[in-house]
């Protein structure tokens, strides 16, 4: 991995700031402020809902600070991988690691995929090892990545000799045309593109027939291992189904299947303590200094990445200007102008690359280059402090090795190897196999420091961004990679439910950050998290907490409507200029936006009708379910998004796209909310509210305000009269109805 000296760089960085865009985000901030003065010099004036409205808007005040502040300095990375062969003289290797944990949820055949397209990434095979971690100890996953070994022999060869850029099966296969600009158009190759098409047939529906029940049901040979196992309680299984043993770059990568041990009487941590097993079984078989996670429906979408992320990872300067390289989440197949909101294309844009130009991206939990020694609790070269448990020559004591890492004497070693910069990792992974089982097993961590200062962090559901905030704390830094076409690709969740049980565990999991003691403020206040750097995370910690302003924000129009109140300035007041301003122009900003990119208004429109509802319904669970854990009440669970592998938006589909609904109590405060406004404005039209004076009863600004509620809620209203899973369910609506009947009567004369 030695650097030959050249002029050449690897990557050239490239600002992208704007001048004219943070004219209008001072200008917006300037008439938030202004919106401020005029509540407080009329407080006194005006009664609850002054307040309420003075309370909420000095939150998004705060919010708008902490997104101006990360969006300030744009930058982007353009790497060139053609370079690293004249400036390495060996590339170093890389271990992959795929995480999956529910075999109904997370189905094998789109895990399947995704380790075949990183198995075949353009980078000598013997340079490559992957490891699956199957948190749901299933035979099914386990069958699915047997026969994918076995395809993977033809499939690999396959893409490397005829330069295949879509590498994952069944998005390759799924192309309308027969071949793509750039591909070979010989008999030769159309003929082996079509025995391949028949080998990946037969592929999935051996996986499709055993997900119906055709696993050998005695378990005997491999399965064996599977007898008498249970989702949570099972001793660990280790499985080497391929392995590279001539070392060669024209065979096959390593492939390694792991389920680590659970029981019930101990606690399993989710993710990060899955990836914790697999660093620590990785290190005892390959210990390649860089790490690569992806989850399960994340296929490698660019044959290159790994060449991409070596120009940054190997192009800097300094080691401490990267920790690790993220890549940014796309999505494929993503449904018409994003009616759920989730494909993230905006928010990388500009808060993804504005976080870039500070102290670097948030670690997202897929996609991410790790060094190994960052992992390990590593510290940049040149910080000097007591805090940090290794040397700065990587050399452990006997003590600490101990203490931190556990009691296994040869993942101790291959830890010291790791840490003093060596990648001579075993030759014969048979050799590591029953080291690797006591690393695995559930009680190794006990009396150590994983997850508190070595490797994934413990403590919050959103460990990815825990993970990536210790590592900043400790004055690393990180780097974005978006090369062309994307790196990986993935599958946003569809429909309602898993939308919003997404949105529900990261809301959780961050708002569990903010409220520990590893929160950025900390990082800043006494160790090396950059003051901008805590401020962008602090935009990320607090999104579920927006919850409570912008849902009493919502209430306050039906609540004047109700009492004859106003919360906005008179028609009449030429104060009414400041919110009507900031209406149009922060509407305007945001449309700019969506546009700048290439989305559409209707994309921009249903992103902020999303953002609104996952508001009211995803966050405020997630503070609810905070509360809840801090009062000793109950513990936050972590909750598997369904995934779905689609290979086409089948737009001339009525209902692709269309909002679903389930018995979950998530969607309750919507449905509320909803309702609240409609009995507003049917009480409105019936005149059915006191009488109030010219000068303080509801104006047309309240009425507006509350249309523009029940727009955002729009799917929510025709959920009330739609059918099948696009009708909120009946408990549902008599949930919410009860909620909106009890809001009502509170601010209801009597005498009605």
């Amino acid at each position: 991995m030695a650097i030959q000296s050249t002029s050449t760089p690897l990557y050239e960085k490239i600002s992208l700031k704007n001048d004219a865009k943070r004219a209008v985000e001072i200008f917006i901030l300037f008439l938030l402020v202004s919106l401020l003065a005029y509540r407080l010099v009329h407080l006194e004036d005006h009664g609850l809902e002054y307040q309420v409205a003075l309370a909420c808007e000095s939150w998004f005040t705060f919010v708008w600070i902490l997104v101006i502040s990360t969006k300030w300095s744009p930058v982007s990375y353009k790497t060139y991988p053609h370079r690293i062969l004249k400036r390495v003289s060996e590339l170093p290797p890389v271990d992959m690691f795929v995480t999956t944990a529910d075999p109904q949820l997370e189905p094998p055949i789109i895990t399947v995929n995704t380790v075949l397209s990183l198995m075949a990434v353009d980078y000598p095979a013997h340079k490559l090892a992957c490891y699956v971690s199957d948190d749901g100890c299933s035979p099914l996953t386990f069958y699915s990545l047997m026969e994918a070994a076995k395809f993977a022999k033809l499939w690999v060869p396959f893409c490397k000799k005829y330069n295949i850029q879509l590498r994952a099966p069944f998005r390759y296969f799924a192309r309308n045309s027969t071949t793509s600009s750039g591909e070979d158009c010989s008999m030769e190759f159309q003929q082996a593109r079509d025995t391949m098409k028949d080998e990946y047939e037969k592929l999935r529906r051996k996986i499709e027939d055993a997900s119906l029940g055709s696993v050998p049901s005695n378990l005997s040979g491999e399965f064996v291992a599977f007898s008498n196992t249970e989702r949570k309680n099972h001793p660990t299984i280790i499985k080497i189904m391929l392995e590279n043993k001539g070392g060669s770059p024209d065979e096959l990568p390593h492939l390694i299947y792991i389920s680590r041990e659970k029981q019930p009487k101990h606690p399993h941590h989710y993710k990060a303590g899955a990836m914790n097993v697999l660093t620590r079984v990785s290190g005892l078989m390959t210990n390649a200094p860089l790490m690569l996670n992806v989850d399960c429906d994340m296929y490698a979408n660019n044959p290159q990445i790994v060449l991409h992320a070596l120009c940054l990872l190997l192009g800097t300067k300094y080691e401490r200007d990267c920790a690790f390289v993220q890549c940014l989440q796309y999505f494929y197949d993503g449904a018409k102008d994003d009616p759920f909101g989730n494909q993230l294309v905006v928010r990388n844009e500009y808060l993804g690359q504005g976080i870039v130009g500070i102290q670097g991206p948030y670690y997202e939990g897929t996609g991410c280059f790790h060094r190994r020694k960052v992992i390990y609790g590593s510290w940049p070269e040149d910080m000097k402090t007591e805090k940090k448990s290794l040397i700065s020559n990587g050399e452990l004591t006997k003590v600490e090795s101990l203490n931190g890492f556990g009691i296994s004497k040869q993942f101790i070693n291959s830890v010291a190897h790791a840490l003093q910069g060596n990648s001579d990792n075993p030759k014969d992974l048979w050799s590591s196999l029953e080291a690797a089982y006591q690393v695995s097993s559930c009680t190794y961590e006990y009396n150590t420091n994983w997850g508190k200062e070595i490797g994934w962090m413990y403590g919050s559901t959103t460990e990815d961004i825990l993970t990536g905030l210790a590592i900043h704390t400790k004055g690393w830094r990180s780097l974005c990679c978006l090369p062309n076409p994307p790196a990986f690709l993935g599958c946003a969740p569809s429909g309602g439910p898993a939308s919003m049980t997404q949105q529900k565990r990261w809301a959780t999991g961050l708002l569990e950050i903010l409220v520990s003691k590893r929160n950025p403020i900390y990082g800043t206040l006494f160790m090396h998290l950059h003051l901008r750097q805590c401020l962008a995370y602090l935009w990320l910690l607090t999104r579920a907490l927006r919850s409570i302003p912008e849902f009493l924000y919502a209430l306050l129009p039906a609540y004047c409507i109700m009492t004859n109140s106003h919360f906005l300035p008179k028609g009449q007041e030429p104060a009414i200029i400041i919110p009507a301003t900031i209406f149009v122009i922060y509407n305007l900003y945001c449309l700019y936006e969506y546009l700048a990119v290439g989305l559409s208004i209707r994309a921009w429109w249903n992103n902020q009708r999303m953002q609104r509802m996952t508001s009211a319904c995803a966050w405020s669970f997630g503070v609810l379910s905070v509360v809840l854990k801090l009062l000793g009440l109950s513990e936050t669970v972590f909750e598997v998004s369904k995934k779905d592998q689609s290979t086409s938006s089948d737009s001339t589909s009525a209902e692709f796209g269309s909002f679903t609904f389930d018995e979950s109590p998530v969607f309750v405060p919507g449905t509320a909310l909803l309702l609240v406004h409609l009995i507003a404005l049917f009480t409105m039209s019936l005149g059915l509210h006191p009488q109030a004076s010219e000068s303080s009863g509801s104006s047309l600004g309240e009425v507006i305000c509350t249309v523009w509620v029940v727009m955002y809620f729009w799917p929510f209203f025709r959920g009330l009269f739609r059918r099948g899973k696009y009708r909120i369910p009946s408990t549902t609506i008599m949930k919410g109805a009860i909620l909106a009947t009890f809001f009502a009567y509170l601010f209801t004369p009597i005498g009605w």
